[in-house]
């Protein structure tokens, strides 16, 4: 069996998508689609930079979303997939592929997702830092214990073994970043990322995104979603809205997600989106699986001489 994961925040990078739009002209339609409905010109950015301004929330969660969904439909006629996951905002793009959400629909919710936790950072500024190298009951039982004076920090990310991602407000994390090497953790890094996101810090955000999400139309998913909140495959709409609703201010359950794929029977995991992120990922979580990514035209030429894919005009 055969899964698509989708990267998230962090995988962004200038000049991602332009050598498909160049390429393809079923990329450049959906480019100009999505240019449309956000009202900036998203392939200016992308293929221009300047950096800075990628990395602002509001701009790279739009763009992950309209890379993704072009190598989806690259894709989705010679390298189909049995069950989709996404790391973040990239569980938009698993949405779309799975057939829950119309293209419309997916670039404004995720407009909207980026333009609101933008606003929650602001608002009321927290940050994130990696934690390396100690078990997750360990970081669990730290942030609970600090959790309890003014502030909150709490795991935001399951990443991998030995890699889990906390989340709060920026003392706190802090200080939590100091206990945590006294008690043994490799590394604390802090991520540049512009507020607290999957902790409780973002709820203004996730309660006008959830106001969005009820209004949109939803579809039974044709292949099973492993969903971040739960690490559980779920195909009904309103199953699918509650967990995109909860992931704003719940945790990325990713390293559950990638096992119980495994358990599920899934042996082959394609990246589908820029860099090589959750490829690594995979690779510190299971073995005996294949692994591979999908990101530039070559790749996607590749995958087609591989099939002897004809694509229609």
């Amino acid at each position: 069996m055969r899964a698509w994961l989708f990267p998230g925040q962090g995988s962004q990078y200038v000049g991602m998508i332009r050598d498909l739009v160049e390429a393809f002209p079923s990329a450049r339609e959906l480019l100009e689609r999505a240019e449309s409905l956000l009202g900036f010109p998203l392939g200016t950015l992308c293929f221009n930079g300047p950096d800075e301004q990628l990395r602002q929330t509001q701009y790279t969660q739009p763009a992950l979303f309209v890379h993704e969904a072009i190598l989806v439909e690259l894709l989705r006629d010679v390298l189909p997939a049995d069950a989709v996951a996404g790391h973040s905002v990239g569980e938009y793009a698993a949405f779309y592929a799975a057939g829950v959400l119309s293209f419309e629909d997916a670039v404004r919710l995720v407009r909207l997702r980026g333009q609101l936790m933008a606003d929650a950072g602001s608002h009321s500024p927290g940050m994130m830092a990696a934690v390396i190298g100690l078990e997750d009951e360990r970081v669990e039982a730290l942030c609970a214990e600090l959790s309890q004076s003014n502030g909150i920090v709490v795991a935001a990310n399951y990443n991998a073994p030995g890699q889990l991602v906390i989340s709060g407000s920026a003392e706190l994390v802090r200080i939590a970043a100091e206990r945590l090497r006294a008690a043994g953790a490799l590394k604390v890094l802090e991520l540049p990322v512009s507020g607290a996101f999957h902790s409780p810090l973002m709820e203004p955000a996730r309660e006008r995104l959830a106001e969005a999400i009820q209004q949109t139309p939803f579809q039974r998913a044709r292949i099973p979603i492993y969903c971040n909140v739960s690490a559980e495959p779920l195909q009904e709409p309103d199953q699918l809205r509650h967990a995109l609703i909860a992931q704003l201010t719940s945790p990325v359950r990713w390293k559950q997600t990638l096992q119980r794929l495994y358990a599920d029977g899934v042996r082959e995991f394609v990246e589908v989106g820029p860099g090589k992120v959750l490829q690594g990922l995979v690779k510190r979580t299971l073995s005996g699986v294949s692994i591979r990514g999908i990101d530039t035209a070559e790749d996607v030429r590749r995958i087609w001489a591989d099939s002897s894919y004809e694509p229609t005009s």
